[in-house]
Formats: C-alpha cells, sequence, structure tokens
C-alpha cells in the first residue's frame, strides 16, 4: 500500500514538473508563440493513445490464437486509455488550430483519418456491451480491433501521402524537421509522464476486467446448473402424498 502511495506521489510530481516545464521552460516559438505550447500535451496524448491501440491489437491476435481469455482482459483495458488518449487529442487539437489556421476543424486527411480511427474504436467498446456470451464477445471484438488497427499507420502517413491542412512531422519528418534541444527534451518529458498516468490506468482497468471476466463465467455457470435442475424436474415426477 505504501509503496502504490509513493509511487502514485511520484507519478504526480512528475505530471506537474512536466506542466511547469511545458508552460515555462520551453522556449518560445518564433511563429505561433504561446499557443505552441498545447504541443507538449498533444503530441504525447497521441503518442500514449497509439501505443495503447497498437497493445490492442497485439492483444486481439494473440487472443485468437491462444484463446485464452487474459488477452481479451488486455485488449479491452487498453483499448479504454486509447480512447481516452484519443480524446484528449480531438480536444487540443482544435484548441491549437483556432488562432494558427483560423478555425477549429477542417476535414483533410489527416483529421478525418484520427476522427474515424476514434469511432472505430469507441465502436469496438460499444460492440462488446451489446454481446452477453463471453467468448463470442471476445471473438467478435478481437477480429474488429485487428479490423480497427488498420487505420493507426493510416493516420500516421497520412500527412506524408497527401497535402494537408495539419502540419508536416517535426520529429522524424525527414530533411529540414526536427527541434530544438530544449523543445525536444521537454516533449520527452511530457511523453514520459503521460506514460506514468497511462500504465498504471492499463494495470488497474486489466484486473478489474479479469474480475468481471470471472463473474461472468460465475453468472454462466449458475445459468447453467439451474436450467438443468428446472429440467431434471418434470411434470409427473412429483408424487402427491395423503
Amino acid at each position: 500500500m505504501k509503496a502504490r502511495i509513493a509511487g502514485t506521489a511520484l507519478i504526480a510530481a512528475l505530471v506537474v514538473f512536466a506542466g511547469y516545464a511545458a508552460l515555462y521552460i520551453a522556449p518560445d516559438e518564433r511563429t505561433m508563440h504561446e499557443i505552441q505550447r498545447v504541443f507538449y500535451f498533444h503530441l504525447p496524448a497521441w503518442i500514449t493513445s497509439f501505443t495503447a491501440f497498437t497493445v490492442v491489437f497485439l492483444a486481439n491476435v494473440a487472443y485468437l490464437l491462444t484463446r485464452r481469455p487474459q488477452w481479451d482482459s488486455l485488449g479491452v483495458a487498453a483499448a479504454e486509455v486509447g480512447v481516452a488518449c484519443c480524446t484528449i487529442g480531438l480536444i487540443t487539437g482544435p484548441l491549437w488550430a483556432r488562432p494558427v489556421w483560423g478555425v477549429w476543424w477542417t476535414w483533410d486527411a489527416r483529421l478525418t483519418t484520427t476522427f474515424i480511427l476514434w469511432l472505430l474504436y469507441v465502436s469496438y467498446l460499444l460492440l462488446r456491451d451489446l454481446l452477453e456470451d463471453p467468448e463470442r464477445r471476445a471473438t467478435l471484438s478481437a477480429v474488429f480491433g485487428i479490423f480497427a488497427y488498420l487505420d493507426v499507420p493510416l493516420v500516421y502517413v497520412s500527412n506524408r501521402l497527401w497535402r494537408t491542412q495539419h502540419p508536416q512531422p517535426v520529429v522524424l519528418g525527414g530533411q529540414g524537421s526536427g527541434l530544438d534541444p530544449t523543445m525536444g527534451k521537454v516533449l520527452g518529458l511530457c511523453v514520459v509522464a503521460i506514460f506514468g498516468v497511462m500504465i498504471p490506468i492499463l494495470m488497474d482497468r486489466y484486473r478489474l476486467e479479469r474480475l468481471r471476466h470471472e463473474l461472468d463465467e460465475l453468472r454462466l455457470e449458475v445459468e447453467a446448473r439451474t436450467s438443468d435442475s428446472n429440467s431434471a424436474v418434470t411434470p409427473g415426477s412429483r408424487k402427491d402424498t395423503p
């Protein structure tokens, strides 16, 4: 318990320091100035969401190969974390775009594929709520999750393949790209801070899903035993006593 509290305090301190660094330590960007500091929250949100969706993909593949329920639990846990981070990215993007582009949103290739990505993984979570049988739910959601992941690399390369309102990559974007060294360090700190929040939430959500799966199995077992006992008692099998 003490270790958990200490870990939470450490993560909280890391998040606070990362926020301070993004607002006060990172140098001013010469064209966008203060609004550019959204970058230190926007990009880490997308990095963590892509990481979470990759975990979903790997867990879905592992489930279809092994049929072990723990992979299904990991998949849904990572999907929820990924959707949360993706939502942060979709919120911070327009906040940055409005002062710079003059519009909150535009349906270019990067933004459209990103919005589709969010819809796909929200649909993944909704699909699970529509299916009661644990095995059928795990199988269908795994297939859908693998399909949904096809949009992740498409989002990543969209502003490389097409001309978009969204700027070209400043990290790993080829010739002419790159960050000021201090900006790069602050960005790295913010990424570590977001991962520090994401990983404990993912682990807690995984444990919760494992407990939910065990509860579903117990419920189905009770229902099966009740059905068997009811079918064993047929009309006329009871004898009236005088």
